[in-house]
């Protein structure tokens, strides 16, 4: 990631909408197949809606808002993980590659969205 010099070293809401857009383009590079073509409008939804709800989080009106917005974005990226599982990439080795990548990646924010309710409920 490269940093701003008024950004933070390392930026989620950076991240989440990086992990969206990197889901767009996974998503072009899938065959146009019944079921990929209706797997890939829920990853695009869910992964842009973890990214606008962790903007949401960040400008929460209450501490209550900013918990529920949390919790949006988590159950998001983890929907997003099931989007990734089912298309199909045909076994394309670079498909392949982006797909556990993106999975991979998915992960790591969820556990990072998992760590940040845990630390916000206490």
């Amino acid at each position: 990631m490269t940093e701003n010099k008024n950004s933070k070293p390392y930026d989620l809401e950076e991240r989440t909408a990086k992990f969206a857009e990197n889901c767009r383009d996974f998503i072009k590079g899938l065959s146009k197949t019944i079921s990929n073509i209706e797997y890939s409008k829920q990853l695009i939804r869910s992964s842009g809606s973890q990214a606008a709800n962790y903007i949401e989080a960040n400008e929460a009106l209450s501490k209550k808002d900013f918990i529920h917005r949390i919790r949006i974005c988590r159950k998001e990226t983890k929907e997003s993980c099931l989007w990734l599982r089912l298309s199909e990439t045909n076994n394309i080795d670079i498909s392949e590659k982006q797909k556990q990548y993106l999975q991979n990646e998915a992960i790591e924010i969820r556990k990072i969205f998992t760590s940040i309710l845990n630390k916000s409920v206490l």
